[in-house]
Order: structure tokens, then sequence, then C-alpha cells
């Protein structure tokens, strides 16, 4: 898909903020530091629109992004940062509660770390999203970390550690060095165009 505008809208923190106004949303899920940010400026081509840390648990609202003003991306706060306070973690747990309860989007984007594996926060989300009324696909992110001979393993594990079945896609991908975008963007445009027709 060709990305022609991509700006971003708003950060909404709770009740009353997130948007409603009847474009598609795909919503990017994953753990603290998995590279949900990156992995959202590499797919809309534009460098430090989503805000990047080297801090885990840096994203802590949910972040719109207006894409060819047709659909919006949302960049949701991690899971799983260790070291934010109980009242913390508490407060984004309500914050993605609070967006899926009012509207769930029509695709989640569930990021695992391709280098880690899924962990059993991982685990967790996974069985959360596919609770909802909404489409789940798996990428899993920082393969450029390992070897090319290692991404079918790592896919493998992560397919067995979720209980996904051979049907449920799992797409490789790297911000850094560009992998698996395309086949990514293949992935999520048909969720877009039933949701627009």
């Amino acid at each position: 898909m060709k990305v022609e505008t991509a700006e971003f809208i708003r950060s909404a923190h709770g009740s009353g903020d997130y948007l409603h106004d009847g474009r598609p949303e795909v919503a990017f899920a994953g753990r603290s530091n998995v590279g949900k940010s990156s992995l959202l400026n590499r797919l809309l081509g534009r460098n430090g629109l989503a805000r990047i840390s080297s801090t885990p648990g840096r994203t802590q609202a949910v972040n719109y992004f207006l894409v060819n003003r047709r659909f919006y991306f949302v960049d949701l706060p991690g899971y799983g940062y260790a070291k934010a306070g109980k009242e913390a973690r508490r407060e984004w747990a309500a914050r993605v509660e609070g967006y899926f309860r009012e509207r769930p989007p029509g695709l989640v984007v569930l990021l695992v770390d391709g280098n880690v594996g899924a962990t059993p926060l991982d685990v967790q989300a996974y069985e959360y999203l596919s609770g909802l009324r909404t489409a789940v696909l798996v990428a899993a992110t920082k393969v450029d970390r390992i070897s090319r001979g290692r991404w079918a393993i790592a896919v493998r594990d992560i397919r067995k550690a979720l209980n996904l079945s051979e049907e449920v896609p799992i797409i490789p991908v790297s911000a850094r060095s560009g992998v698996g975008i395309k086949e990514l963007w293949g992935a999520i445009a048909p969720h877009l165009e039933a949701s627009t027709r």
C-alpha cells in the first residue's frame, strides 16, 4: 500500500478521548520495548512520527495516526514493563481495556519479539485479544537480531507458545532492515479494504 500522508492526531488517556469518527483502525499491541513505535514508523515511511525510546514503557497513551486520511494506526501502551509501579501498570491496563471496550478495531497486530520469543505475558495478551470481536495478526519483530536460518525456528516456537493453528500467519519483520514490511502490509490491507466497503 502506498502511504501518501501520515500524521499524529491524538493521544487518548481515557474514556472520552478515544476517536469514533467511523474510520477503520488497526491497533498495534505488544510488550514494552518490542518495537511498536519503530515498526509503525517503518510501515508509514516516516522517521520520528511515533516517538521511539530505548527506555521501555515510554508509550503510555493510546496514540492515533491518520494514514492517507482514510484509516488509523493505533499505537497501544506496551505491557509488562517491570520497573513501572503497580499503579502505573493498572492505569495502562485500564487505558487499553477502555480502548477495546469502547470500539474494538477491525484488526490487532500483536508484536512478539522474535529474538526473545513469546513470553507468558504475550500468551495472556493473545488469549485476551482472541476473545474480542476483532481479527488478530502476529508479527515477530527484531528478526534482524537472529540469523535467517533461525527464523523458521523462532516462528515455530512463537506459534507453539501462543497455541496458534497453522492457518494463523506469523510474519517475521524488522523495523531496522525493512524485512517483512511488504508482507505485513499485504496482511493488513485486506482488513482495511473490507472495512471501507
